[in-house]
Formats: structure tokens, sequence, C-alpha cells
């Protein structure tokens, strides 16, 4: 049996080539977010705070700040959902847990002002693969900051292994 190549073929071809050669000459790849990890983030963060008795927002983003899943509690606050959305931004903005950096600098009397849609308060966690930032974590509703930090830190330890 023959093979005809037609001239669609031939480029085609060579597009796949230097696509495998690009690949093999260590071009970056990029880890993101899946819907499916976010759910299960947002779901495990929800279920850390039941456990205390708390009704909170939780919501995942991606590398873009987008959200990838988003849970609101019956009985949360409907501010939870913008506070939220601010946590979120702030870890993303800054690459580090939201909320007053630890320690202050030296000579520091206050905190800096925060960056509009920003907020300085905890609960809104970085999502990394490695040493990479994939997406952010953040949780309102519960008690004090701590408390959103809290459950946001137990969903990370319970999907841990889908983040490798």
């Amino acid at each position: 049996m023959r093979m005809r190549f037609t001239k669609l073929a031939l480029p085609a071809m060579a597009m796949a080539a230097l696509s495998a050669a690009a690949f093999a000459q260590g071009l970056p790849t990029q880890k993101m977010i899946t819907v499916d990890v976010a759910q299960d983030l947002a779901q495990e963060a929800m279920s850390a705070c039941r456990a205390n008795g708390y009704h909170v927002t939780v919501l995942v983003v991606d590398t873009l700040n987008m959200p990838k899943a988003m849970l609101r509690d019956d009985g949360a606050a409907p501010a939870t959902t913008e506070i939220a959305r601010m946590k979120a931004t702030s870890t993303m903005l800054y690459n580090r847990p939201s909320g007053p950096a630890q320690p202050l600098p030296p000579g520091t009397a206050a905190p800096p002002l925060p960056i509009p849609g920003t907020i300085n308060a905890q609960g809104g966690l970085p999502i990394k693969v490695g040493d990479a930032t994939i997406g952010a974590i953040a949780v309102s509703g519960a008690p004090g900051g701590d408390k959103d930090a809290a459950c946001a830190t137990a969903a990370l330890a319970k999907v841990a292994d889908k983040l490798k």
C-alpha cells in the first residue's frame, strides 16, 4: 500500500515536527489549577469551617486571579463573597498569604495602605506546585482571619497529593 501526501498534509507534518522539536528544546510548561481540583479545595475548606460551626464563602482563583470555584455556605453573610475576592487578589498580587506582612520591616509603624481591590486580612493562601503559584484559595466568614486561614490550610493539606 502506497501513502500519498497531499499539499496540506506536508505543512501539517512539518508543524508537528517543529512543535515536537520546540518541546524537546525545553520550552516552559505551565501547571494550572483544574476545575476539579478547585472544586475539591473549595469543598474541603467549606467542610473544615463547617466542622467548627463557621458559615463561610470559599473562593479559588487561577494564575490570572479568575474564579475557578466559589461556594457560599447557607448562612454566610453576603459581604463574605467580596471579602474572599479581595483576599484572593491580595494573595495573587503579593504572592504570599493575605494579611499583614510578618514581620513588618524595621521602622514601620503601620502596614502600608492596601491597593484598591485588596484587603489586609488573613484567609487567603497561595496554591503552589513546587515554587510556582498556580492560584489562590480565600476563605471569609469565620470569626477571625486566623480561622479563615486555618480552613484554607486544611483544604490545601487534604488535596496536597493533587498539587504535584
